[in-house]
């Protein structure tokens, strides 16, 4: 099979297309024939390198979600599993590829695609999560930093639907600001946060990087931040200074990663995510549609900030 695996990490020109054996299900697992990958920015942070310190090497295949239909089902797995469409969750790697093996899967309802379903899928969990992680409640202020991508998308509309008092968002356009609006937001910011009421219950923050610890100034009195993810690397080392230095307030920080979701919670979550959005309750937006093939073009527009919603890869032939 055709696959992308990084040969340098570094630059999107480390990635290249390799052949690889079609992987067998192992117990527990189904094998899918991928109709639709979806790129994350967990797959542009893996690509630059910096989650070297945890085991990735040259060769790794990228992708942590799919879609497709299911070929053939390991031991302990219900033959009539073959033949249905799903989506599937393949970790930290291995979806990159024209087949992928998963454990973590649920079906996907008639009216999905299997483009939409990716990108929805792991973005609307994180989406979901990361608000109950902040104990979001409705009437409460949420300001989402990082809007523009799938996760953040998902986010605000979340928050909205979940009945915030206030959605503010911060992003790099006013072009974008609008369609956020269209989404669900109340507020534009830009980059630096500026703009806006004077402060917010929540913030849910996709960024970090160097500039998170300026937007501890934009919680209110027990507000709280919850970082989901780091597409601006890591911030500073001494960023808790910034929180005791407000030691007043009562604030709190956190981080969430799906990875501390059970199967079983995240199996519910995805399956009513996915029936909402065939019945048009959440909107899904797919910036573009690549050829795997293309996977490095696809990062090179992340890397240029040139993505509003979610690139899905499509495997050829």
């Amino acid at each position: 099979m055709k696959a992308v695996a990084v040969q340098e990490f570094g630059s999107p020109e480390g990635m290249a297309v390799v052949d690889l054996a079609t992987p067998v299900p192992a117990r527990g697992q189904v094998l899918i024939a991928v109709e639709a990958i979806g790129v994350g920015g967990v797959d542009v942070v893996i690509r630059r390198g910096d989650l070297a310190a945890y085991g990735f090497r040259e060769g790794h295949v990228l992708g942590g979600e799919v879609a497709g239909t299911v070929i053939a089902a390991g031991d302990d797995m219900a033959a009539s599993w073959i033949g249905q469409r799903v989506w599937a969750a393949t970790g930290t790697g291995g979806g990159y590829a024209e087949y992928a093996v998963a454990a973590d899967f649920v079906a996907l309802p008639a009216a999905l695609s299997a483009v939409d379903a990716v990108a929805l899928g792991s973005a609307g969990l994180v989406a979901h999560f990361g608000l109950a992680h902040a104990r979001f409640v409705p009437g409460e202020s949420v300001l989402v930093r990082g809007a523009s991508g799938s996760l953040g998308i998902m986010t605000v509309q979340l928050a909205a639907l979940g009945g915030a008092g206030a959605v503010a968002v911060t992003t790099s356009s006013a072009a974008r600001g609008e369609q956020l609006r269209s989404l669900g937001a109340t507020e534009v910011l830009d980059r630096s946060g500026q703009g806006g009421q004077a402060g917010y219950d929540v913030i849910v923050d996709v960024v970090a990087g160097p500039d998170l610890p300026s937007f501890f100034g934009r919680l209110n009195p027990n507000g709280r931040m919850v970082v989901v993810g780091a597409v601006a690397g890591q911030p500073p080392d001494d960023f808790g200074t910034r929180i005791m230095g407000a030691f007043q307030k009562s604030l709190s920080f956190a981080t969430f990663s799906a990875s501390t979701v059970s199967e079983s919670d995240g199996r519910a979550v995805r399956t009513g995510q996915f029936d909402a959005a065939a019945r048009g309750e959440l909107r899904v937006v797919v910036h573009e549609q690549l050829p795997l093939t293309e996977a490095a073009l696809a990062h090179r527009k992340m890397d240029a900030g040139e993505v509003f919603g979610r690139i899905v890869l499509i495997p050829q032939g």
